[in-house]
């Protein structure tokens, strides 16, 4: 089942782009916190597609990312 906000409350979600993110490799995501939800969509693209995940599924993928990092 797909569940989708209304464009107009869209709108109104402050995103948050990482402070690691230099601004210039254009590979950054932006993420706005809600309260049952994490909202993610590319920085490139900002009137393209959002990801919305439960803060469980976001938790697990950023433990992921962190635990096979590669530098």
């Amino acid at each position: 089942m797909t569940d989708r906000m209304p464009v107009s409350a869209l709108s109104q979600l402050a995103w948050f782009k990482s402070s690691y993110s230099s601004g210039e490799g254009g590979q950054c995501l932006e993420v706005a916190d809600l309260t049952d939800t994490v909202c993610v969509r590319d920085s490139k693209t900002l009137d393209g597609p959002i990801v919305a995940v439960s803060h469980n599924a976001w938790a697990g993928l950023i433990q992921l990312a962190v635990t096979d990092r590669t530098v």
